[in-house]
């Protein structure tokens, strides 16, 4: 029932809001993919991972409006998302009910609502990035190359679509920290080693993945613009607060309009709560959350609500530990 509501208020009136810019370029680009072989890697010369653009392609030619099957793509991936939220709640609390409660509250917001109804891309990363983090952590937990393989094709997948990618690859270390480690050493090493080789599975086969993106002509696209979005790494010397302050302010008032207001308070409830019977994982949503926001916060010029989408889910999952603790 949560998923059909879900569906349901993002796919009526999907085009009722006006076109976007991004959106128009993108959907331009798959129809120009859909009919010119020799261009499916165009997005690459505007610096763009071409994923959501090769989906797309192959379905846009069914439809009569464009723009509709865009963004149509994009509320497929939201509903995978949703099926993330469920799965990766459930492993960390074993309860269905928050579970439920979790995808409900990012089901009913508006800023999941809005952007798994426009045709860019940030939908799709953020399920890939979600169950990403599910098959690592079944990776960690299992100790088995399949599970590596997979969350090696899924990060693969994300970074086929965008550049953010770069956190949950940088982060799936972190999964570590819900490891329960032996006390003694020698196991304790045999451990790290084994969890060391199946992580490093993961990304050779994402790198694998990502470097398909060189059959095209313009990979070098991809780091070329880096300065034009990015601010360099001296900047931490040169002026520390801005545009780490503003852009911290940003995300405080697009929670507070667009969360919606309420997930505020749970989230602060949630760490609250969920510290004193759940640490680990709580620690471990609060990192998939604050790292993202904080580095982009630091070094982005421009910054919009888009950029922090793929690590909303993680703080709907935290907001839900004050029910658990709560109630159950």
């Amino acid at each position: 029932l949560v998923i059909l509501i879900g569906i349901g208020i993002r796919t009526i009136n999907l085009t009722i809001l006006p076109i976007f810019v991004d959106e128009a370029i993108y959907v331009r680009w798959a129809q120009v993919m859909a009919t010119e072989p020799t261009l499916r890697f165009l997005p690459l010369s505007d610096g763009k991972q071409p994923l959501y653009m090769w989906v797309l392609m192959f379905l846009i030619k069914y439809f009569s409006d464009p723009l509709f099957i865009g963004r149509l793509v994009s509320v497929a991936t939201g509903v995978g998302t949703m099926f993330g939220i469920f799965t990766l709640s459930y492993v960390f609390f074993k309860n269905k009910l928050v579970s439920l409660f979790s995808v409900f509250l990012y089901v009913i917001s508006p800023f999941s609502v809005f952007f798994d109804r426009m045709a860019l891309v940030d939908s799709m990363l953020s399920m890939f990035g979600i169950w990403t983090v599910i098959f690592s952590y079944l990776t960690v937990k299992y100790k088995r190359l399949d599970l590596a393989l997979i969350s090696g094709f899924l990060l693969g997948f994300a970074s086929l679509t965008k550049s953010p990618t770069l956190f949950i690859a940088i982060l799936l270390p972190s999964l570590w920290l819900l490891v329960s480690w032996p006390k003694d050493k020698k196991q304790k090493i045999v451990q790290f080693l084994k969890l060391s080789v199946l992580l490093g599975v993961t990304y050779v086969l994402a790198f694998a993945m990502y470097n398909i993106q060189r059959l095209g002509p313009n990979f070098g696209f991809l780091s070329s613009r880096t300065g034009d979005y990015v601010l360099p790494i001296s900047h931490i010397w040169t002026n520390f607060i801005d545009p780490l302050i503003p852009h911290l302010k940003d995300v405080v008032v697009w929670l507070y309009s667009m969360g919606p207001v309420t997930l505020i308070p749970l989230i602060f409830l949630g760490i609250y709560f969920g510290c004193k019977k759940h640490l680990k994982e709580t620690m471990f949503l609060l990192i998939w959350f604050l790292v993202p926001v904080f580095i982009q916060s630091e070094f982005a010029k421009a910054f919009t609500a888009r950029y922090i989408f793929f690590s909303l889910p993680f703080i709907y999952i935290l907001s839900t530990a004050i029910f658990f603790n709560c109630c159950f």
